[in-house]
């Protein structure tokens, strides 16, 4: 059987078990789930930076999922194609993923049925060095023991949009299983490191960022706009991994939501500032939505 290893451990979070645990508890202390969500929870956008950075949001989206249904059988988790340069959204379609908190296996049945789509094809090989599926997974071995995964790299294409629908089509035929669409995107990288300044280095370009520049991809796909999302974000730099963004809200429309929620914004600097008491010339944007 095909094992994924984990890549970022002890990088983008810890590569202990328990020290994996404390953060983790951490993050849901930090940004509790809000009171008012909908009765139903379809899909989610997270944030894949370090956990130290943007865990508490990404934690946020699975723990109000988890207060609304306490079972997922599989949570499809849409990527970002940081290294993949393929035309088609990338499926890890067999075996299973290890982490610090230990294995958690493939859902190749759904695998199957969506490779029958003609809307992705199987490639393990895309994931290997891909970190934007991995920080996840150890939120949901924590909080959903035993539910299964199906990890999809999605380049930035409008096939992204043809991919989320044809998973919702698969699980509106089944009502036997929870299945969640978690889509995997940070925003706007903004500062020199990045080569991005289109409103000049310091304090006022980097509140545009957050500001003008996330508020609007955050606002797109709140409004499940899909096709105007990818569109946002080739014109603006406001998210590397829209393609996922994509598919997560074309899943969620197609499945009868109509709009979006925002838990939480922030950026690294604001992250930098509150808990370091030092800033920054570059910054990263990060959301936690629910639909």
């Amino acid at each position: 059987m095909q094992t994924r290893r984990p890549i970022v451990a002890g990088q983008f979070y810890p590569a202990q078990h328990d020290e994996c645990v404390d953060e983790i508890n951490e993050c849901i202390e930090e940004n509790p789930p809000a009171e008012s969500l909908p009765q139903t929870i379809t899909a989610g956008i997270v944030p894949h930076a370090g956990w130290v950075f943007s865990g508490s949001l990404a934690v946020m989206v699975f723990s109000a999922i988890k207060q609304q249904h306490e079972k997922v059988h599989t949570f499809v988790i849409f990527g970002a194609a940081h290294g993949y340069f393929g035309q088609m959204p990338a499926v890890y379609d067999k075996g299973s993923w290890t982490t610090p908190l230990g294995e958690t296996f493939i859902d190749e049945e759904l695998a199957e049925r969506l490779l029958k789509t003609d809307t992705v094809v199987a490639n393990q090989s895309a994931h290997r060095s891909e970190h934007s599926i991995e920080v996840q997974v150890p939120f949901i071995q924590y909080l959903f023991a035993g539910s299964k995964i199906l990890p999809v790299i999605v380049p930035p294409a409008p096939r992204s949009i043809k991919t989320g629908e044809a998973l919702a089509d698969i699980i509106a035929a089944d009502k036997n299983k929870k299945i969640v669409a978690i889509g995997s995107t940070d925003l706007t990288h903004y500062g020199p490191r990045y080569n991005f300044t289109p409103m000049g280095t310091g304090s006022q370009g980097l509140l545009w960022a957050g500001r003008v520049n996330d508020k609007s991809f955050i606002d797109l796909a709140l409004e499940l706009k899909a096709d105007e999302l990818l569109a946002s974000a080739a014109e603006n730099g406001n998210a590397c991994g829209p393609g996922a963004a994509a598919a997560t809200i074309s899943f969620a429309k197609k499945l009868g939501k109509k709009k979006g929620i925002l838990l939480a914004h922030t950026t690294s600097n604001d992250v930098m500032m509150r808990k370091m008491r030092s800033s920054s010339q570059d910054s990263v944007g990060y959301a936690a939505m629910i639909f």
